[in-house]
């Protein structure tokens, strides 16, 4: 499937996605990675015509670009703990809506965000639409972890059947690290029909601060489809 099939999917979805949620005066929680570009455009074509008085909270440095590129009103949680409405995007997304996020490395800010929200909005296009986790995504899951501890993690989680690797930086020698310092380990469990009970196993891991399983979360998925159309999951 072609490149522009694919992000005019993101795009259609994204923008349905807004124009059917985003209301006037609303706390909105803004999402990372490559699809929740076309939301903030989406939402800065409707904000120019009518003044939507949003006040916006990032969940990562992308996100907080964006904001402040497009004049929004920028916000923190600790001004507005409470947010009406998050849109963020995923890595996958499986037939109970639970997902995997964190591939661009903002897994903790934007469970965070998403966990003070009253709705969590996913866009995303028709390759991250699973039946189960595990299914498209084959990069891991990504765990969040204190870097001192990293190493008896990674063997933890081997025995609970994972296969774990550390993330690597792109542009520098050594490993990749977070917005809040920490180190991120990638970690392969095949096709995952019981998302839960495993992250409840990692999270007692001493040193792991979070994972990228978004468990219940999600009140509605935007899934932009080959054909140009959106195909909507509710819970």
């Amino acid at each position: 499937m072609s490149e522009n099939l694919i992000e005019l999917g993101k795009k259609t979805a994204a923008e349905k996605a807004v124009e059917e949620n985003v209301k006037k005066n609303m706390i909105l929680g803004i999402g990372s990675g490559s699809t929740v570009v076309y939301a903030v455009k989406k939402i800065a074509e409707l904000n120019k015509d009518n003044d939507l008085n949003l006040k916006c909270i990032p969940t990562s440095f992308q996100s907080y670009q964006l904001i402040v590129e497009n004049g929004f009103n920028l916000v923190s949680l600790d001004q507005y703990p409470e947010i009406d409405l998050d849109i963020d995007g995923a890595d996958e997304i499986d037939k109970k809506l639970n997902l995997i996020k964190g591939g661009g490395g903002c897994l903790v800010q934007e469970k965070i965000i998403a966990s003070n929200s009253k709705e969590l909005i996913i866009i995303a296009d028709y390759r991250k639409n699973s039946k189960n986790l595990g299914e498209n995504w084959k990069k891991g899951v990504p765990i969040e972890v204190i870097p001192i501890a990293y190493v008896p993690i990674m063997k933890k989680l081997e025995k609970l059947g994972g296969k774990p690797v550390l993330r690597m930086a792109q542009a520098k020698a050594g490993p990749l690290i977070t917005d809040n310092g920490n180190f991120i380990i990638d970690v392969d469990f095949g096709i995952i029909e019981n998302p839960s009970e495993i992250n409840e196993k990692i999270l007692k891991i001493p040193g792991v601060i979070d994972t990228g399983f978004f468990i219940g979360m999600t009140s509605k998925a935007y899934i932009g489809l080959e054909d140009g159309k959106v195909l909507i999951l509710k819970k």
